[in-house]
């Protein structure tokens, strides 16, 4: 979905010429390429299963995933500077924009909760884990969920959705420290992206 999207705008930014503080159309497409390396190690079982084998899995999901995150984080500046500089004009456009960098942000924290909780998915699942990170709805009432319950990375999705939108945790509450904060830093940007980005787009929508 979020590889949809940023192709989407680097098109449409293509064909009109739209900028973002300066930048072309190919600034969108810049996190399309470890996008779609990180799917195709998570999801494709050949790939999945040599990078498991070599023990390497976790670090080259890891890195993939800094990359998108650095570069999303990147174009959140970027916007923010073309939007105090005057630069965007149109709501549509601003909208479209925010949309993408907040949908990318979305898919990217719920990775990170999903890659470090408890040491990540294969460290919870092996026997004496470390500590819960998270605590989800099921791990205080057993008896309401499926028979040896654990979380998915939809679960962890879930989790970055609601903080996003409601600035707050409203499914599974953080437990660790480095949950909290990270939660912090993920309602912060998209604080900005929805309620800066989003207001102004409203503001000036033509």
């Amino acid at each position: 979905m979020v590889i949809g999207l940023q192709l989407t705008l680097a098109i449409v930014s293509r064909e009109l010429d739209w900028k973002l503080w300066g930048l072309s159309w190919w600034v969108w497409i810049l996190s399309v390429g470890p996008e779609t390396v990180l799917l195709v190690a998570l999801g494709w079982d050949p790939v999945r299963q040599t990078l498991e084998r070599i023990g390497q899995r976790r670090k080259a999901a890891l890195t993939l995933l800094s990359i998108i995150s650095l570069q999303n984080a990147l174009a959140l500046v970027a916007l923010i500077g073309s939007l105090v500089s005057g630069h965007e004009k149109s709501g549509g456009q601003l909208l479209l924009k925010g949309m993408t960098i907040w949908g990318t942000n979305v898919i990217a924290y719920g990775l990170w909760f999903w890659g470090f909780d408890r040491g990540g998915p294969v460290r919870r699942r092996e026997p004496d884990p470390p500590p819960p990170d998270f605590q989800f709805p099921q791990m205080e009432n057993p008896q309401l969920a499926a028979p040896d319950w654990h979380p998915h990375l939809v679960d962890y999705i879930y989790i970055s959705f609601t903080n996003s939108i409601a600035f707050s945790p409203t499914d599974a509450m953080p437990l660790s420290r480095w949950a909290k904060l990270v939660m912090l830093s993920e309602s912060g940007i998209s604080a900005i992206s929805i309620l800066l980005v989003a207001a102004r787009a409203v503001n000036i929508f033509k």
